[in-house]
């Protein structure tokens, strides 16, 4: 699109919901950033980062300036329009043209829609905003029946590279001990983790049914996607949701 990469959400939304995942090509930014880095906070030059955000608007024909929230593995969640800047690991919107967004490289970003089109969010998902209910947190935000809201669970770590510690798999057993099947034996008592997995188990246990994706893996893909674990150093892929 324009020489931006996309991936876009292979689920039934309504026809006037808009969601689409960047990926790491069509920008401006080079090293380790190359090359369509979204976020200004890794270290990556602030004027390739703003050059890549004039594409991504330009390429999409977004609707409105994008609202750069800055994600810390909690459970906030923000309501657009109405807020320019903040920390929030959620966003959601009922408005037309207001458009929702989080960075992510590795951390599993999560689409929800509801069946008539008329609400619109994203969860930034990592195991410790995962573990801490960030999901649960944007399908309350949406204010619905969730038996009425589509999930689509976009690129992220996947099961064969995300190993965690020990630690990371008693936080979701202490409140989930059936989410001990989303965890395999690594190396050393570890444990490999299977994001897209514990977040289908939070999105059914809140009432979501329909649930797509989750088939990604940003680690096993370096010509595609940034990955914060295969790399430290890095850039950020933005997941953007919106209403048309």
């Amino acid at each position: 699109m324009h020489g931006i990469d996309i991936v876009k959400p292979d689920w039934p939304a309504p026809a006037n919901v808009r969601a689409v995942m960047t990926t790491r090509d069509g920008g401006a930014s080079s090293g380790p950033y190359a090359s369509l880095n979204l976020a200004m906070h890794v270290g990556d030059d602030e004027a390739a980062v703003g050059e890549n955000r004039r594409r991504l608007r330009a390429a999409l024909r977004l609707p409105s300036e994008l609202v750069w929230l800055e994600q810390v593995h909690g459970t906030d969640v923000a309501v657009l329009p109405g807020l320019v800047s903040g920390a929030a690991d959620a966003v959601v919107s009922f408005t037309p043209g207001a458009v929702c967004a989080v960075l992510v490289a590795d951390c599993l970003p999560v689409f929800l829609a509801d069946r008539d089109g008329d609400r619109v969010g994203l969860a930034h998902a990592g195991w410790r905003g995962l573990a801490a209910g960030v999901v649960e947190a944007a399908v309350a935000a949406l204010d619905c029946d969730p038996t009425q809201l589509l999930a689509w669970l976009g690129p992220s770590i996947g099961p064969r590279a995300f190993e965690v510690g020990p630690e990371v798999r008693e936080s979701f057993m202490t409140k989930d001990p059936a989410s001990a099947g989303d965890f395999r034996r690594g190396h050393d008592g570890r444990f490999f983790a299977d994001l897209p997995a514990l977040a289908r188990r939070r999105l059914a246990a809140c009432g979501v049914e329909s649930v797509h994706g989750g088939d990604w893996c940003t680690f096993s893909d370096p010509e595609r996607f940034y990955s914060y674990r295969r790399d430290g150093a890095t850039g950020r892929m933005a997941a953007l949701a919106w209403l048309a």
